[in-house]
């Protein structure tokens, strides 16, 4: 007799209605005998929350602004869906016996305590929510590891390191590297980019980003996210991250082993592949998406990353280099200055200088607690408010 089908992966997907909570929605649509949503969670947008929850009908919805609260309540309540709101409830509903697995896809620094919370119960994790590990990664990966909760990466870049490390878990890793297409204003000089507008930073030219994570990527911010994720998720130094521009985005990342030879991942620029790896794992699900074709890329180019026209970039990798609370503070400035570039407020090249100043002006932790980061965070985000004022008032 054939062997009987597993039980559909019964999943929670924290921040549904973003950029890849929207994706990982298609690839439920796509696979629904493989998967099943248990759980969604929104902060604000309770129109495209209500529509995925009459659709997925999962057990549980958040909202995480309680104001809100009692709009989708109403709008489920036909459904027999359960309706909470507020941070705390999403710390909650991951505990849930019926999820098998938590997508964590909330942007910033909001993704860290209900990841916590669903390590803490057991419960294996998608991490899509970069800032987690940014901020806390040696909490976070010291939590998984006594709790033996396996955490599977979806951005683009790790997914790659990730699957070129299959079959590989006992050969140790010499380098990794992180690939960056350059985003919108690749080979600029800092002078070029003093007059750049939201609008051009939005465009970026290969991927479909929520706007936080596209304007990290045009000021290669993104990158050094990446690499302060990808030391933790790999149990690297951080001379074994080395980050290369590749326009083309088709190299997603690449692994050097000791012997010199090197693993790559490729595929077109799709984050629908990495989020259904990671919930699918260790199985590869057969999909209908569009297939690479040698013959339209010619040629794949890769080149060393300009640290003068896109400081911020370097300033990433200095906090990773310092440790200690460095990243969180590099990562509460920035989610500042990036609100602030995308209201109009400051300037491209100021966000960089608003975070070298909280980097340079906020009390050193080598070992934070998490209510160490929890501080350094809300005064990092306090005194990048009060900088502002003075960036803002010479623009």
């Amino acid at each position: 007799m054939p062997a009987a089908s597993p039980r559909p992966k019964h999943l929670a997907i924290l921040g549904s209605t973003g950029s890849i909570g929207t994706q990982a929605l298609e690839v439920v649509r796509e696979q629904p005998e493989h998967f099943r949503v248990e759980l969604l969670t929104a902060g604000r947008n309770v129109a495209l929350l209500v529509e995925q929850a009459r659709e997925f009908r999962p057990n549980t919805v958040v909202i995480a602004d309680k104001a809100l609260h009692a709009e989708v309540r109403d709008a489920l309540f036909p459904l027999g869906i359960k309706v909470f709101a507020g941070p705390e409830a999403i710390e909650q509903a991951v505990r849930m016996e019926g999820i098998d697995l938590v997508l964590t896809a909330l942007v910033g620094y909001a993704g860290l305590r209900p990841t916590l919370a669903a390590i803490d119960a057991g419960k294996p994790i998608a991490l899509a929510n970069k800032e987690t590990l940014v901020v806390a990664g040696e909490l976070v990966t010291g939590k998984a590891r006594e709790k033996g909760v396996d955490i599977y990466p979806v951005d683009s870049e790790h997914s790659a390191i990730f699957q070129c490390l299959a079959g590989e878990w006992d050969n140790p890793i010499e380098k990794i590297t992180l690939t960056a297409s350059g985003g919108p204003f690749r080979g600029r000089t800092r002078a070029e980019l003093a007059s750049v507008t939201k609008e051009q930073a939005l465009r970026h030219p290969n991927w479909s980003m929520g706007a936080k994570v596209t304007i990290d990527s045009a000021s290669l911010m993104n990158k050094g996210l990446e690499a302060i994720e990808a030391k933790w998720l790999f149990g690297l130094r951080p001379d074994q991250v080395e980050i290369v521009v590749h326009p083309q985005s088709i190299v997603h990342s690449l692994v050097q082993f000791r012997d010199g030879s090197l693993k790559a991942q490729m595929g077109l620029p799709s984050m629908k592949g990495p989020i259904q790896y990671a919930l699918a794992y260790p199985r590869r699900l057969p999909t209908t998406w569009p297939r690479f074709d040698f013959s339209r890329f010619p040629s794949l180019t890769f080149e060393a990353p300009d640290l003068e026209a896109f400081p911020n970039l370097r300033l990433a990798l200095d906090a990773m280099e310092r440790g200690g609370n460095a990243p969180c503070v590099l990562n509460a400035a920035n989610e500042v200055a990036v609100q602030a570039f995308l209201e109009g407020r400051i300037g491209f090249l100021d966000m960089s200088e608003l975070i070298a100043g909280q980097l340079a002006g906020t009390s050193f932790i080598p070992s934070p607690t998490l209510d160490d980061l929890q501080n350094s965070d809300r005064e990092t985000r306090a005194a990048a408010q009060r900088a502002l004022k003075n960036i803002a008032w010479r623009s």
